[in-house]
């Protein structure tokens, strides 16, 4: 996959996302299905495709610290490195602003990441909003470590599947990191 096929598929899948569709993309983890984070209607199609509850919460895609500042007042000091980490690294934040309580969990947090992927980096440029990113399999079942292992439910589901990545095994979920109000970490999975 050359890059120029990498832009095009990142504006086309963009488009997709701006008119409240879901998509089937390759991430910086494992293969996600993803949508606009700001748009209820997008957020409950989510749910119903992964058969999942709604009181689990979903992660977020952001482009940078500057998107994340929209949706989270304080950013505590102590998360910038693991935001910034090379490795994939998801961080859970108290009290978001500025979207839908759908996509918030009960205890009133989300959860962002900031890909080091240059797909969903352009999606993201491209979109220029958050976009949730779930893992691509019904709740209760394995995760796929490639795109052949994906359910068909999923596959017939989504309104969109980026064909890139598809001959890529991507086994490997982020670190998950949860922030207090005060700053204090708690790591969730390592």
């Amino acid at each position: 996959m050359n890059k120029e096929e990498i832009y095009i598929e990142a504006e086309r899948a963009a488009v997709v996302l701006k008119n409240g569709g879901t998509l089937l993309f390759p991430t910086d983890t494992v293969w996600g299905i993803g949508g606009d984070a700001c748009n209820p209607e997008t957020i409950k199609k989510v749910y119903a495709l992964k058969q999942r509850s709604e009181s689990k919460a979903l992660i977020c895609l952001i482009k940078d610290l500057e998107m994340l500042r929209r949706h989270i007042e304080k950013i505590p000091s102590t998360a910038l490195p693991f935001l910034e980490a090379k490795r994939p690294t998801t961080v859970i934040f108290s009290n978001p602003k500025g979207l839908p309580e759908a996509l918030i969990a009960e205890d009133h947090s989300i959860a962002f990441r900031i890909p080091d992927d240059l797909f969903c980096q352009k999606l993201l440029h491209h979109f220029d909003g958050p976009i949730i990113a779930t893992s691509a399999n019904i709740s209760q079942h394995p995760t796929p470590k490639q795109f052949d292992e994906i359910d068909p439910v999923i596959l017939k589901g989504v309104d969109y599947i980026v064909p890139l990545a598809k001959d890529q095994i991507k086994a490997h979920p982020s670190r998950i990191i949860k922030f207090d109000p005060k700053g204090n970490a708690l790591i969730l999975r390592d």
